[in-house]
């Protein structure tokens, strides 16, 4: 029996497994801005239900949540940088190498669900809290469809934008792909990831953090999937 290869991946609807970020979309998109998943911090429903089978949905997390920055959670941890966030929430969820791995940096964010009722957001999935702000930004530059394709958007369907928001169980619930249909904006995740990227011109993704004012940085042509690990 012959071995099934799938195909070359498209490169506006797909993300990179690691490795530089720009040179993985060099000539699909001009310019890529990392977006920081908020930690979650509950204000009226206890902490202990985040857990897999008692997992808020959407709505109750945006209804009884607030969002706390990677900022603050620098600040209340005594962390030295926003890489050892990430450093520290990839070493929870075993996505390092242990040569990689800082267990220290993620005790500290541990610490700081016991402490202040702060939690880090779930990965390789978009945030409950900046899901709806992100279709809105994609809205208001003029766009009201998008396409949604699984991990490696080998299936996809046509969406209303409208209709993906105030969804608990819609289908950019889980590890997904977010493209408009010109191919001119992406928004995707990496599964080890807490942030997901936002891909297209510098004019767009401009635009949209004047408005928004989304946590996160642009990518320079130097900075990779694990961009927290690299010199």
């Amino acid at each position: 029996m012959a071995e099934r290869i799938l195909p070359t991946p498209e490169i506006f609807a797909t993300c990179p497994r690691e490795g530089k970020i720009l040179e993985y979309y060099a000539g699909t998109f001009e310019a890529v801005y990392i977006l920081l998943h908020p930690f979650i911090r509950p204000v009226s429903i206890q902490k202990e239900q985040f857990k897999p089978a008692t997992y808020p949905s959407r709505s109750s997390i945006v209804k009884n949540c607030v969002s706390v920055s990677w900022e603050e959670v620098v600040k209340r941890a005594g962390l030295p940088s926003l890489a050892a966030v990430d450093i520290g929430l990839r070493t929870m969820i075993l996505g390092l190498t242990p040569e990689l791995s800082n267990q220290q940096f993620a005790d500290k964010i541990a610490s700081l669900g016991d402490s202040d009722d702060i939690l880090p957001s779930p990965e390789g999935c978009f945030s409950d809290l900046l899901h709806d702000s992100v279709l809105k930004s994609i809205q208001a530059l003029g766009y009201e469809w998008v396409w949604v394709g699984d991990e490696f958007c080998t299936e996809r369907k046509l969406h209303w934008i409208d209709d993906l928001k105030d969804r608990d169980a819609g289908p950019t619930r889980d590890r997904c792909n977010v493209f408009t249909p010109d191919k001119s904006l992406l928004w995707t995740t990496h599964w080890d990831s807490h942030f997901s990227f936002l891909c297209s011109s510098q004019h767009n993704l401009d635009a949209i953090q004047s408005a928004c004012h989304f946590e996160g940085f642009f990518c320079t042509p130097a900075t990779e999937v694990y961009w927290s690990v690299r010199p």
